[in-house]
């Protein structure tokens, strides 16, 4: 009997042992390692499938789970929660609320995790209905939950009258409202609600943290932080992305080094803090430290040499890869996709076991943006369940290659649009110059409810440029900030600049860069200096020119078109000064390479290089002369003359 009871016990304490195990390789995503040990435990109790459940719903396997849900031959009422926090987690309320509904008993945990699920899916007077019929109104859970619902959407009135009424508050009740001001950028009254508290715990600092970080106060953030007692992993990782992310990668790096103990997530923080720099070099330093690994880390270097343009050492690490996911797969993929290595994307995109959206939409795009457009349309018809981004792409692609008709049509057959479909259209249109057609679609836009947005008026004011509508432009760009309340952005000005500088309106165009609330960027003063010299107007051209040449001195574009017009109006001497400044500027940079403009391209010329024997200011002397010949002779147009040299 002793014996029995014995090889009961080391059964027992074997299959806890195994639940751990299931439970510690859920944590880490290694569901097919989970699986396997779930298989191999002969006598499964009710946590064993309670956590296989978990495991399956936490990693996205909803199905998975709720096949072995529906397999239990018996379950407890943790069973029956487990599978409705694995909805939840999903963000399935339907059938988590199914589910709810059969539940042959159900306790405050149940109707917290139920009132949950539509209170983050913004659904508060759902969560409110099933708040009232909770039996056990002493409970903090269900309060807590509605508190958090109501804090977290900003409705403060209602968290805090909500607050005052529970009869029982507790830390998770404090907590839930100080989460709801931090996380909507409410930080001062975050900060009296939290000195307001009688009892603090890491959970309440870290939110505060967290809360400034957010808001971009790094100093409040880092005050708070020191004050933290007993800070967790949690608390370091927050202030450590928080440095990471307002690019002080220094500060980031000399609390790494403090952190008392390091998990994988801090490991990743750091290493995506370098790869967000563009120190892709410390960023592999730390990954070769690193002794586990787990999928984010992987993906993080993967992406680190993607952007500094390392495709070949992406793969090699995408290959290392002891486990892949979809996530490494895609990031890989699209990396293939931005260089322009549309082939491989495509084989490597054949060979995926498994493909989400983003695969497919980046797949689609790459095809568009190389003009492989049939190939684009057959992966569209391929792809199982269409979403907004794919067809937008494909109406983009087919408005960049110029066959409008077929854009057309696929917006017309889109079952949903949102901003960026009419967006992707109206643009289609302004780029190939059919001007009535996007106003025809914005109208329509307008007609069936759909606001207009920062990027709908730059695709309308490039049409109005295209087609010289002037005054039709200004009309919308009035319109823009008066009856929409949107903000001109530095390309709306660019826009109207370059709408009224093809117009000849160059006084318009000035009193508009002058009244700017936005800096003023190179662009403004080249369209501006471009337009001046068009139509002859030295003296704005001029104003235009010095203020492109204070924010890009190095640029021998702006210097060569400032001469230019000073040699078309015969100022010789403005010419001379004008090729002296850009000497003095050229020996600022690096020595040994100069560039000058020859056909509307930058052409750059080597000291030792034999091939090019021109030097920097080859076009402004040839101008020169063009405007000498013209003066003297009465030449109007000796093109011809030099094309024949």
């Amino acid at each position: 009997m002793k014996n029995k009871l014995r090889s009961i016990g080391e059964q027992g304490k074997h299959v806890f042992n195994q639940n751990l195990q299931i439970i510690h390789l859920g944590k880490l995503g290694k569901v097919e390692d989970a699986t396997r040990v779930f298989s191999h435990i002969f006598h499964k109790n009710l946590v064993t499938y309670n956590s296989m459940i978990s495991v399956f719903a936490k990693n996205g396997r909803i199905s998975d789970a709720r096949q072995l849900f529906d397999q239990m031959t018996r379950r407890n009422i943790v069973s029956w929660n487990t599978m409705i926090a694995g909805y939840l987690h999903n963000n399935m309320v339907e059938e988590a609320n199914q589910l709810f509904e059969k539940m042959p008993q159900r306790d405050n945990f149940s109707w917290a995790l139920m009132i949950t699920c539509y209170t983050r899916k913004g659904e508060l007077e759902k969560a409110r209905e099933l708040f009232d019929l909770v039996p056990d109104k002493l409970d903090s859970a269900c309060w807590n939950a509605m508190i958090a619902g109501y804090a977290k959407k900003g409705q403060f009135n209602d968290a805090e009258k909500m607050f005052e009424q529970m009869p029982r508050k507790d830390l998770v009740s404090y907590n839930s409202m100080l989460a709801g001001y931090t996380q909507n950028g409410k930080m001062h009254l975050a900060l009296q609600f939290f000195e307001r508290m009688a009892e603090r715990n890491v959970v309440s600092w870290n939110s505060m943290v967290a809360g400034f970080v957010n808001s971009g106060d790094l100093n409040s953030a880092w005050q708070i932080f020191e004050k933290i007692p007993y800070p967790n992993s949690v608390s370091w990782v927050t202030m450590l992305c928080g440095f990471a992310r307002h690019g002080k990668i220094t500060e980031a790096r000399r609390l790494f080094d403090r952190m008392p103990s390091k998990n994988v997530v801090s490991w990743n923080a750091m290493i995506a803090a370098y790869v967000e720099d563009l120190q892709i070099d410390e960023a592999v330093k730390l990954f070769m430290k690193m002794s586990d690994k787990d999928c984010v880390t992987w993906t993080t270097i993967i992406n680190g040499y993607i952007r500094v343009g390392k495709l070949d050492e992406a793969r090699e690490a995408y290959n290392q890869m002891p486990r892949k996911d979809i996530a490494a797969e895609t990031a890989l993929m699209s990396g293939l996709v931005q260089n322009g290595r549309i082939d491989e994307a495509s084989q490597m995109f054949s060979r995926m076991s498994t493909r989400d959206a983003i695969c497919w939409n980046s797949m689609i795009a790459g095809f568009s943006q190389g003009g492989r457009m049939d190939e684009a349309l057959d992966l569209f018809r391929q792809m199982p369940i269409k979403n907004t981004v794919s067809w937008n792409t494909m109406i983009s692609g087919y408005a960049q290659s110029g066959k409008m008709d077929r854009a057309a049509m696929i917006f017309q057959a889109m079952g949903e649009r949102n901003v960026v479909s009419w967006n992707s259209l109206i643009a289609g249109y302004a780029l190939n110059g059919y001007a009535n057609e996007a106003f025809k679609t914005f109208e329509q836009m307008l007609s069936e409810g759909m606001a207009p947005d920062e990027v709908t008026f730059i695709g309308m004011l490039s049409a109005c440029s295209h087609a010289g509508l002037a005054n039709r432009g200004l009309e919308l760009f009035k319109s823009m900030i008066n009856d929409f309340d949107i903000e001109p952005l530095a390309e709306h000005y660019s826009c109207v600049v370059d709408l009224l500088g093809r117009m000849g309106r160059l006084e318009e165009a000035f009193d508009i860069v002058r009244g700017m609330k936005v800096k003023v960027n190179a662009g403004l003063w080249g369209s501006l200096l471009g337009a001046c010299r068009v139509h002859k107007n030295l003296e704005l051209g001029r104003f235009a020119a010095e203020r492109l040449l204070e924010l890009e001195p190095h640029n021998a574009s702006n210097y060569i078109t400032l001469s230019n017009m000073h040699a078309e109006a015969g100022r010789w001497k403005e010419v001379e000064r004008v090729r002296v400044l850009m000497r003095e500027k050229k020996a600022g940079k690096l020595p040994g390479c100069s560039w000058i403009e020859l056909q509307n391209e930058i052409q750059s010329f080597l000291s030792h290089d034999s091939a090019k024997l021109r030097h920097e200011n080859t076009q402004i002397t040839l101008n020169t002369l063009s405007a000498h010949m013209r003066d003297k002779c009465n030449i109007s147009d000796i093109k011809s003359t030099f094309d024949i040299l």
